[in-house]
């Protein structure tokens, strides 16, 4: 089966469209047919959308197909808009991205650390679900191990440079300027609301009290704020109820980390400071906004988006990069390498499992003629040594396809010769119907190599 992807990312896309395309994404892989798409694993972040996949007894374009007019008919967008919006790459081109992405190399704020805890929470996700396939999960898990290789042996990313550390940043130089005290006096005197547990709820909360802030209140529309708070050390305020409408007038800063559904307009917001004439800094880290942009034309209100963040991202040491692009290559050559191996020993089993299959169907011939009599042991003997022989060069051909990337031609030829399906065999043996046939030759090799 071929493995391929379709992302939609930042670099190409602004965040609305990414956004857009993430909730017409969510419930795919339920309306797919395993006929076409065999498993597929959803990658969803604040500024990408990537789908992982295998196609099933289709090529890549009809299961690539498939998905796009899924999401197009969730999200209520043209087919034309979601397949513009998308890039295809296949086999290799697929692994080496997700292990660049998943090590933060592909990320608005280079080498962030977030990604990687993505990239496993999608595969846990999907393996839940039921979606993901044996060779999806060992993608994804060697592209979290690289991960986190990469944040173990490199400078990348060592300096807690995050979307909401960028985010946390712009506000500090927006409140306090350059000054290392008044940044921290503005910390622990705001009042500050976080509305939502989102993905980068945990993240944030953390990052507000290294940087000594005391005065947070959390809101959740989905009740799970006490929850949340308790979890992580119970210093914040869970609020809900009309608490919540106090806290928006007396907020020196609100974050928005919630991804729902509701948004606060502007409006709604000017409604809930009437009277008020304090500046508040609105910090808008969901990527299907928890406010509208239009509150930043309010007075006294500044406004800092993923869009922000995106074009304040600090470039890391390029030495750092370097390196971790080196450790990348690396650690794709040898998950490449394994795989080839992988389909080596599929192709050179299903072959044996096809010639063992035929030999033993001869032999039940020799025997019900002959019975068990020395003849026809000789003649058993005669014959799975000549067999072995034969099978020593095809083999040898196999592993030599596996290294020099043209085992999808021997595969073929395998077909066209002896109208072997690889695949199919493969997930026979897995099922156990093929596998008692090669056992059994090579128990009365080993017997008859020992008598």
């Amino acid at each position: 089966m071929v493995m391929f992807s379709l992302v939609a990312a930042h670099t190409w896309l602004d965040l609305e469209t990414v956004a857009q395309l993430a909730s017409g994404a969510s419930e795919v892989s339920e309306t797919l047919s395993s006929d076409t798409v065999s498993g597929v694993v959803s990658l969803s972040t604040c500024n990408r959308l990537e789908l992982y996949a295998e196609a099933g007894h289709v090529d890549v374009e009809q299961a690539a197909d498939e998905i796009l007019h899924a999401i197009a008919h969730s999200a209520d967008l043209s087919y034309d808009d979601v397949a513009a919006a998308f890039r295809l790459h296949r086999n290799d081109v697929a692994v080496r991205h997700l292990f660049e992405v998943s090590s933060g190399l592909k990320s608005a704020v280079v080498g962030e650390r977030e990604i990687a805890g993505q990239v496993r929470r999608a595969l846990a996700d999907a393996r839940e679900a039921g979606h993901s396939t044996g060779s999806l999960t060992k993608l994804f898990e060697s592209a979290s191990r690289t991960a986190k290789d990469i944040g173990a042996r490199t400078a990348l990313g060592s300096t807690g440079r995050s979307i909401v550390s960028v985010a946390l940043e712009l506000a500090t130089e927006l409140r306090a300027g350059t000054s290392i005290v008044g940044a921290r006096r503005f910390w622990e005197d705001a009042n500050i609301l976080m509305v939502g547990t989102g993905a980068y709820a945990g993240t944030t909360l953390a990052q507000l009290e290294a940087r000594g802030a005391r005065n947070v209140a959390v809101h959740s529309s989905s009740g799970r704020a006490e929850e949340f708070v308790a979890d992580r050390g119970g210093w914040a305020m869970a609020l809900g109820g009309a608490d919540v409408e106090g806290a928006f007038a007396e907020a020196d800063v609100l974050i928005g980390v919630s991804g729902g559904e509701r948004t606060v307009s502007a409006n709604q917001l000017a409604e809930l400071r009437e009277g008020t004439h304090d500046r508040l800094t609105v910090l808008d880290l969901a990527l299907t906004h928890d406010f509208d942009p239009a509150i930043g034309d309010l007075p006294a209100v500044d406004l800092i988006t993923l869009e922000s963040v995106k074009m304040a991202a600090p470039s890391e040491q390029q030495a750092s990069i370097t390196q971790a692009q080196q450790l990348v290559d690396s650690a794709v050559d040898e998950y490449l390498t394994a795989k080839r191996e992988r389909n080596a020993t599929d192709a050179i089993v299903t072959l044996r499992s096809h010639t063992m299959a035929a030999l033993e169907e001869e032999m039940q011939r020799v025997r019900d003629r002959h019975g068990c009599t020395a003849a026809a042991e000789e003649v058993q003997l005669s014959m799975r040594r000549m067999v072995r022989q034969m099978l020593h060069e095809p083999t040898v051909r196999a592993r030599q396809a596996a290294a020099n990337g043209t085992l999808e031609e021997y595969e073929a030829a395998l077909e066209t010769v002896f109208g072997i399906n690889v695949d199919e065999s493969s997930n026979q043996r897995k099922n156990g119907r093929l596998k008692s046939v090669v056992d059994e030759f090579d128990a009365t090799s080993v017997r008859q190599r020992t008598a």
